[in-house]
């Protein structure tokens, strides 16, 4: 195995929580940026947010005699339109739709879906064809493509949480993944990296492994007081929920408002596999979820950051139309997906509801194809080259971004 593929993909040290290879990726090549200044947060939902109970077709007759003890009530949903509207969980998500925030998507997913959890994911993080492995994602690949001739920079992507996830790693470059700038800046005192660094004399050269090792640890101290200077708690301004993903999402409002360097952040609430008694499982992940975000939304607004921002929410698939014999939904395919932020404009249900008619086999079929969205996002969000970093051209989605 090659020396980088080793440091890589091992777990020989870490240095509060963030895996110390993947630090010295981000900081060896950095990215270099057009600065249009825009930011995008993803918030994976994982397990499988099942979609027909967010975004929910509540004049459609099939939804109810499908889910006779699942169904949320047509006197209880917010109404968006006149086909469809938002779990009532989502209370909070309804007000930012009606301020012009909030762009849903319908029926994302690709062709050949695959149910299983792992591969599911593989598949939306890398953007690959169902039959494709890829090792990279497409985030990592955007790094990776923008660090051409570029100087030596940190944290261009981050990960708030303790490993990092496939859609940031590159060929030549990942994300950063860490919890928070302040214990990992503590967690870097103690003077160790500095005095190996000092006393270790290698040999200097690239495929000296102790050599690399060495200095990752000297990079990610200095990097982790980049991080504590630039984000320190002059910014702690909003007192967001006590959830983890309200915590979550209030360091990175923190980062952001501070001018941390970083143009992609990425976040999961877990928790969503909703096989059993479903109801009171999901009810309770929305409501973090969408009162973490209103929070999140706000802030930045307040602090002269919303328009530059955008979040995407998605889950690796849906569930299936019918409820189980459990009071739950057994693994799906296509799913909705949320687009918060942005410049004010008015709000949009992008495409057709849920069509629950033409089934595949008791799941919904995908009209949207996930990498059609990416394209936009990179192209017309992060002003990348989308073809080089998908692989492929997509035709993206017109006017969405």
């Amino acid at each position: 195995m090659k020396r980088r593929n080793f440091l890589k993909n091992s777990v020989f040290t870490t240095v509060g929580t963030m895996l110390i290879p993947q630090f010295l990726q981000a900081q060896e090549y950095g990215i270099k940026k057009d600065q249009n200044g825009k930011i995008l947060v993803v918030i994976q939902l994982s397990g499988g947010n099942d979609g027909l109970n967010t975004v929910i077709p509540y004049r459609n007759d099939i939804y109810y005699r499908e889910r006779p003890a699942l169904a949320i009530g047509n006197d209880k949903v917010l109404k968006l339109t006149d086909e469809i509207g938002l779990n009532p969980a989502l209370e909070s998500l309804r007000r930012l739709y009606d301020e012009g925030r909030v762009s849903i998507l319908n029926n994302v997913g690709y062709p050949n879906p695959d149910r299983s959890h792992f591969r599911s994911m593989d598949i939306w993080q890398t953007g690959s064809n169902a039959d494709e492995y890829l090792t990279t994602g497409w985030l990592g690949r955007y790094l990776d493509a923008s660090c051409a001739g570029c100087t030596i920079k940190p944290h261009h992507m981050l990960e708030i949480d303790d490993t990092l996830s496939l859609a940031m790693k590159g060929q030549k470059a990942n994300g950063l993944a860490m919890l928070d700038p302040q214990k990992l800046y503590r967690q870097t005192r103690n003077g160790m990296a500095e005095n190996l660094a000092k006393t270790y004399k290698g040999h200097g050269d690239e495929h000296d492994q102790v050599s690399y090792l060495y200095k990752t640890l000297a990079d990610t101290e200095s990097s982790a007081e980049y991080l504590f200077e630039k984000g320190n708690l002059k910014h702690r301004l909003a007192d967001y929920p006590n959830s983890e993903l309200g915590k979550s999402l209030r360091t990175i409002a923190e980062l952001i408002t501070s001018g941390v360097d970083t143009q992609v952040y990425y976040v999961s609430l877990s928790g969503f596999d909703t096989h059993v008694g479903q109801r009171n499982q999901q009810d309770k992940l929305l409501i973090q979820y969408a009162e973490a975000v209103s929070f999140f939304v706000d802030d930045l607004k307040k602090q002269g950051h919303l328009d530059r921002t955008m979040v995407m929410t998605f889950s690796e698939f849906g569930r299936r139309v019918k409820q189980n014999g459990s009071n739950g939904t057994d693994h799906g395919t296509a799913n909705n997906v949320f687009l918060i932020g942005g410049p004010a404009r008015s709000s949009v249900i992008y495409n057709e509801a849920p069509n629950l008619i033409d089934l595949d086999g008791g799941d919904l079929r995908y009209s949207l194809d996930f990498r059609d969205l990416y394209s936009s996002l990179l192209k017309d969000w992060l002003v990348a080259d989308d073809k080089a970093i998908l692989g492929k051209s997509f035709a993206g989605l017109r006017g969405l971004v």
